[in-house]
């Protein structure tokens, strides 16, 4: 979780433990102390928890002149770097997170953290209510690099997350020359024709997944369009339509929580 002086982001569980952790990287910013603090908290009375159990919270303070340090202590896809002074060797907190089913380790005065995956690309077709909708909930969980294209700037809210890229075309069709090959598709668009162009683009090339929003109506008269085009059958069903869950029903929110709950499925580890 990282902290600053008015704001923060990610979470290390919320709850108490998390307001004290917060308050307590605070002070070490108003003080300025560089030096790493390790603290074990139990979660019990002392902090207004009956959770039991307890936790190791690390908290560090980086700067300009700390990402050098990072730098220099990242391999491979561990970042290692000393959190006591004059502890020589990270190889022992290194070689137990290999073996680790947990994000870190601490050993030896170090610790060893796995880098984050890349994010998976997730382009979408559509700004309307269920491109909103599906964005917003994927914008949080910061495992996914969207880019959302409409026809129009005026077709998008404002948004301010790096993990979001806004292209306005005239052409949303066209873009998709320009997608990566292991990326995902949906197709959400307000003009069925459009739609259309942009399944006929994305089965050109290839792709990792692609859904479109639509009944069993406008997939069935798609589908058989796409074959007339020349796609085989077996091409043509690797889009998947309706996308969400139709159980959840048909409101804008109901259909992103559906369709996050299938990608967050398929690249859950």
């Amino acid at each position: 979780m990282a902290v600053w002086k008015d704001g923060q982001s990610g979470t290390i569980g919320g709850g108490a433990l998390e307001f004290h952790a917060t308050e307590k990287a605070r002070i070490q910013l108003t003080h300025g102390n560089p030096a790493p603090h390790l603290e074990r908290i139990s979660l019990g009375p002392n902090l207004g928890q009956c959770c039991g159990g307890s936790v190791t919270l690390l908290t560090e303070l980086f700067d300009g002149e700390s990402l050098e340090t990072l730098q220099k202590h990242t391999q491979d896809e561990y970042c290692l770097r000393p959190i006591r002074a004059h502890a020589r060797d990270g190889n022992a907190a290194r070689d137990k997170l290999s073996i680790s089913p947990y994000e870190a380790e601490l050993a030896k005065g170090w610790i060893a953290e796995k880098l984050a995956a890349p994010r998976q690309a997730v382009w979408i077709y559509g700004a309307g209510h269920v491109g909103r909708a599906i964005v917003d909930l994927l914008v949080p969980l910061n495992r996914f690099a969207i880019v959302w294209i409409d026809v129009g700037p005026e077709r998008f809210p404002e948004i301010s997350a790096e993990n979001v890229d806004i292209l306005p075309t005239p052409d949303p069709a066209q873009s998709v020359m320009h997608a990566p090959d292991a990326c995902d598709h949906l197709v959400l668009t307000y003009s069925h024709a459009m739609d259309l162009e942009i399944c006929n683009r994305i089965l050109s090339r290839k792709f990792s997944w692609a859904g479109l929003i639509g009944s069993a109506t406008k997939w069935a008269r798609f589908r058989r369009r796409l074959i007339a085009s020349g796609y085989t059958p077996d091409a043509v069903d690797q889009i998947s339509c309706p996308i969400g869950n139709p159980r959840l029903g048909k409101n804008p929110h109901a259909i992103a929580v559906g369709v996050v709950a299938d990608l967050l499925s398929r690249y859950s580890d």
